[in-house]
């Protein structure tokens, strides 16, 4: 098995440039793209597959992550035949290599690729578990000695082996291990072997499951497979079995002993070909407690054919604590497991006395070379003895060539040896059988299964039965099986997640609320904080930029005050503490009078800030040139533009005009405002600042809270604006005062007013419009403003049409909000509109609208939205995040310095920076 590489870049459409983004029609979309280096439709030839990660989000395009998964070579082949497709790769680009296990279809690559490709020219790291390092280093020095035995094609020599070995980063079970960049991982137990580990992979919140061999069933020294507690939305793992079930472990166990005492019983030696660490020992487990139970084979010697035995025992006492209970147990009971009492190991077969039945367990499991081959030449040609193969064969072993029964079999030195032996199969390869894969696969829940590690015919016999499995039940979930170099794009949907933290996290957020705070992103991950607990939760610091620019100006200060209110609505004028005059727009620019003919402005860096300086910028650009200024400053002067002569011809009178600038500006501009909607904390210091606008309307008979509202300039202001909307809009609309008791007459004195509220007895007293007809006396004349209407609570008016209205059906909650505001105890001046046998109040102060007619409350609400639009200044309607902390003073007190002749000669237009 080989390498798996994450790579986050944009997704690039067909036919297209790289897309930035999905836009804001949805979230930003993920593409996993996997590309199979080894295993893809073959078994155990390596495992090597390029997961390549896109993410574009708006604008944003994230560097990418290269994962690499095992590194195995194929155990058929020899030299560089046996690498898996290393050119397909760049391996600088790779962040990490993640090994599962040690046996070396999955870890053999691996000096080569650290030691002779680009690898080494990067940033990555191989990460494996502290057992797989423990083991790696005896297994890869007997590798090297048994593949350059006979053969001058070697891919490394040990000390290349050392070298990189030492390299190798160790990690624990359930470790989680940030790689940097947003990329993490974390290992799960794995079974199969000691130290076999399934890695969880994370990139920017994207999860990747991989298994490498795992076996869901625990045997006498190893735990089960763990399925992870995380969700992941990628599962990659083997489909070595396929379709096929396994019998159960206490029935292999006994056949497996039973067939082995019975080769022994007849005189023969049993040839058990095993790997050096894995289902070796399990084995070794099996047959000795198996012998200590069976006094009548004492005399028959077990072996342990191994050079590297003795160490390899050494590694699996020290991580006992990674086994089960079982072992565990016994450990603590100073009962060590693997001190075997009826097994002997042998390092060299020249110590080895061939005589009489005996079981040897040698290495390598798949017979290719080393002592398994030679016995097996040795011992093939006696019927008495008796070959059991007890892991999975690849394809092309000499393993996998003798279980079909060939009649001799070709020797290392090219002769053929005839077979006479007995060849058994009982798997005890500890991987997966389809019964408890595909267990596992629903069990994880991912969205996309990608089947590696089998043959191509098995492969898609698992697949066909996990679709049909999963279409039975109605679930989605995508069954894949690519082969070698075969890329596999996955998309995805993503939601990215803000955490709030620090001063923001103290108050929970209200429904429909918006947070304000800065949007820090590290490593794929986003978190929303104050600008206050910047430093403190990341360590950064923020810097202020005071942005100045210069204007040469040939006009009057007032001059530019006049064009700055019409523009801005409202502006605070005063002095800086070196006294020059200063006017501060939308309390985030400053300027000021920085010489005799130039202009200063100053604000604090932001993009809404830039805006208003921009416009700032070009207003006052065009003051010089503004018919508007002409027509300010022009006035009579002493002499004439005309020549003499034609005077004196024409005998017309002299005209005196000149055009100047004048000291003092009496006229304010249309479109000044002196008042402010939402006072800035700035223009709090202000002095003298008083209401220029009268109320219009006035009572002298009302008293209390009625007409309180009018003495708020800003309210008045707004209210005028609304009248004027509605009246434009709708024709008739009268000034009411709704509520309270102090006004009208008692329902005696209402004369003729019948309890149907709006019908008269005299239909030609209905005008057009459908309203009564105004007495002449009350009639107001043409041009002048309505009057106003008292309606006092509780009055017969009122309540005639109450109940005219409340016969009206579907329109209950619209009546009950009318009579509310009708009778309420506080008299508020109000606004009411009819529209045939509908009618309407609007508070003046709230701008609440209450009707008995639901359409014509809707469109009324939507009128008075579009008035207020139009309504308020720039200076009142934004509210800028970053307003100037310079000190202004304004008042009598302060006295502005006049520029001299020598203040800003500065060349031009420049720009200053401050820090």
């Amino acid at each position: 098995m080989a390498p798996t590489a994450i790579q986050a870049s944009p997704a690039t459409p067909a036919g297209g440039a790289a897309l930035a983004g999905a836009g804001p029609s949805g979230p930003p979309e993920e593409r996993l793209r996997i590309e199979m280096l080894g295993a893809g439709q073959e078994s155990k030839r390596y495992m090597q597959r390029q997961l390549t990660r896109n993410y574009a989000s708006g604008w944003c395009v994230i560097p990418g992550k290269t994962i690499v998964c095992d590194a195995g070579v194929h155990p058929a082949f020899t030299g560089l035949a046996a690498l898996p497709f290393i050119d397909e790769l760049d391996w600088s680009t790779v962040d990490a290599l993640l090994i599962t296990h040690f046996h070396l279809d999955h870890a053999a690559a691996l000096t080569y690729i650290m030691e002779k490709t680009n690898f080494k020219d990067g940033h990555g790291k191989v990460y494996m578990t502290h057992p797989t390092k423990a083991v790696y280093r005896f297994l890869m020095s007997d590798f090297v000695r048994v593949s350059s035995a006979g053969s001058d094609e070697k891919l490394f020599d040990e000390a290349e082996m050392l070298s990189t070995w030492q390299q190798i980063e160790a990690v624990d079970y359930h470790q989680d291990v940030a790689v940097g960049g947003g990329l993490r991982f974390t290992p799960y137990h794995a079974g199969h072997v000691l130290g076999a580990c399934m890695f969880l992979i994370e990139i920017a919140g994207l999860r990747v499951l991989y298994t490498g061999d795992y076996s869901r069933e625990e045997d006498r020294h190893l735990v089960q497979a763990e399925v992870p507690p995380i969700r992941p939305d990628v599962l990659i793992c083997e489909s070595t079995y396929g379709v096929h079930s396994l019998e159960p472990r206490l029935e292999k166990e006994a056949r497996f002993t039973s067939l082995v005492h019975s080769i022994v019983r007849r005189g023969g030696r049993v040839l058990l070909p095993v790997f050096v660490l894995g289902r070796a020992q399990e084995l070794l487990l099996l047959l000795d407690e198996y012998w200590a139970s069976h006094p009548e084979l004492h005399h028959v010697p077990i072996y342990y054919a191994s050079s590297l035995a003795r160490r390899c025992i050494q590694v699996y006492q020290t991580y006992i604590h990674t086994m089960n209970e079982n072992i565990r147990g016994r450990f603590n009971r100073r009962d060590n497991p693997f001190v075997f009492k009826h097994i002997s190991n042998l390092s060299s077969l020249h110590k080895f006395e061939d005589k009489g039945p005996c079981v040897m367990l040698a290495s390598p499991g798949f017979m290719q070379s080393g002592v398994s081959r030679e016995l097996l030449e040795r011992w093939a040609p006696d019927k008495r003895n008796g070959l059991i193969i007890s892991g999975y064969s690849v394809e092309g072993t000499m393993a996998r060539n003798i279980m079909n029964d060939p009649e001799e079999i070709i020797g290392m030195n090219g002769q053929s040896i005839p077979r006479r032996l007995s060849v058994d199969y009982i798997s005890f390869s500890a991987h997966v059988d389809y019964a408890q894969n595909s267990k596992f696969i629903e069990e994880v829940k991912a969205q996309h299964v990608v089947l590696v590690h089998g043959e191509a015919n098995t492969m898609n016999k698992l697949r066909l039965a996990l679709q049909s499995k999963f279409a039975e039940r109605k679930e989605d979930i995508k069954i894949h099986t690519p082969k070698n170099c075969q890329v596999l794009e996955l998309k995805f949907r993503a939601e990215r997640t803000a955490k709030v933290i620090g001063s923001l996290a103290v108050k929970a957020p209200q429904e429909n609320s918006i947070v304000s705070g800065l949007l820090v992103s590290k490593d794929f991950a986003y978190t929303i904080l104050d600008s206050k607990d910047l430093m403190e939760f990341t360590g950064l610091t923020t810097s202020s930029i005071l942005q100045r620019q210069h204007i040469a100006i040939g006009v009057n200060w007032e001059l530019i005050r006049w064009h700055l209110e019409g523009m801005y609505g409202s502006i605070v004028e005063g002095v800086d503490v070196e006294g020059r005059r200063t006017i501060r727009v939308m309390d985030v620019v400053d300027i000021k009078q920085s010489g005799k003919h130039q202009l200063t402005l100053e604000w604090a860096a932001s993009t809404p800030n830039d805006m208003v300086a921009d416009s700032a910028v070009a207003l006052l650009l065009g003051v010089d040139s503004s018919p508007a200024s002409v027509k300010l400053t022009a006035r009579p002067h002493s002499h004439s533009h005309q020549h003499k002569e034609e005077h004196e011809e024409d005998g017309a009178p002299e005209v005196k005009t000149e055009s100047g600038s004048v000291d003092q500006l009496k006229e304010r501009h249309p479109f000044a405002s002196d008042i402010t909607a939402q006072p800035i904390q700035s223009t709090q210091i202000a002095l003298g600042l008083q209401p220029t606008v009268q109320p219009r309307l006035q009572d002298p008979g009302t008293e209390g809270e009625a007409l309180a509202l009018f003495n708020d300039p800003v309210l008045l202001a707004r209210s005028e604006h609304v009248f004027a909307f509605l009246e434009a809009h709708f024709g008739r609309v009268e000034e009411v005062v709704i509520g309270g008791s102090h006004a009208a007459t008692d329902n005696k004195e209402s004369g003729d007013v019948k309890e149907e509220g709006m019908n008269v007895d005299n239909e030609d007293q209905i005008d057009e419009d459908g309203d009564a007809e105004m007495d002449e006396a009350t009639k107001p004349a043409d041009g002048m403003a309505p009057t106003t209407e008292i309606v006092p609570a509780g009055s017969s008016t009122a309540q005639a049409q109450a109940q005219t209205d409340s016969v009206i059906p579907g329109r209950a909650a619209e009546l009950d909000l009318l009579r509310q505001m009708e009778t309420q105890t506080n008299p508020k001046p109000a606004v009411r509109i009819r529209v045939d046998e509908e009618h309407a109040l609007v508070e003046l102060d709230t701008l609440m609208v209450a009707s008995n007619s639901a359409p014509l409350r809707r469109r009324i609400e939507r009128l008075i939205a579009v008035s207020l639009q139009s309504f308020s200044p720039l200076a009142d309607t934004f509210i800028f995040a970053k307003p100037l902390n310079t000190q202004l003073f304004a008042g009598a007190h302060s006295q502005a310095r006049e520029p001299d002749d020598e203040d800003g000669q500065e060349s031009g237009v420049t720009r200053a920076i401050e820090m």
